[in-house]
C-alpha cells in the first residue's frame, strides 16, 4: 500500500506558521484532487471516436464476419453432439453441415 508520512514532530512557533502550514496542505489537496479527477475521467470516459469512415465500414465488416462465423461454429456444434438431423430430398446429397461418415 502507499505510506503516509505524518509530521507530529513539526513544531509550530506561531500562529503564522500554522495558517502557512494550512495552505502548503490546502494546495496539496487541491492538486491531488485535480490529479484523481483527471484520471477518474481518463478512466470513466471513452475518448470520442476520430475514425474515418472506412475504418468504420471495415470495423463493421469485421464484426459481421465474426457473427457469421460464430452462428456457423455453433450450428455445426449442435449438429455434431446430437441435434435434430435435417431431412428433406436434398439433405442426402448436398449437405455442407453433415456428419462426417466413419
Amino acid at each position: 500500500m502507499t505510506e503516509q508520512t505524518t509530521h507530529f514532530g513539526t513544531n509550530y512557533r506561531s500562529l503564522n506558521d500554522i495558517r502557512l502550514r494550512k495552505a502548503q496542505l490546502r494546495t496539496d489537496l487541491t492538486k491531488d484532487s485535480n490529479k484523481i479527477a483527471g484520471l477518474w475521467n481518463e478512466l470513466m470516459h471513452k475518448p470520442k471516436d476520430k475514425n474515418t469512415p472506412t475504418q468504420r465500414f471495415s470495423g463493421a465488416f469485421n464484426v459481421g464476419a465474426n457473427v457469421l462465423d460464430g452462428l456457423i461454429l455453433t450450428w455445426k456444434l449442435y449438429r455434431m453432439f446430437g441435434g435434430k438431423h435435417a431431412s428433406g430430398p436434398f439433405n442426402n446429397k448436398f449437405s455442407l453441415f453433415k456428419k462426417k461418415k466413419k
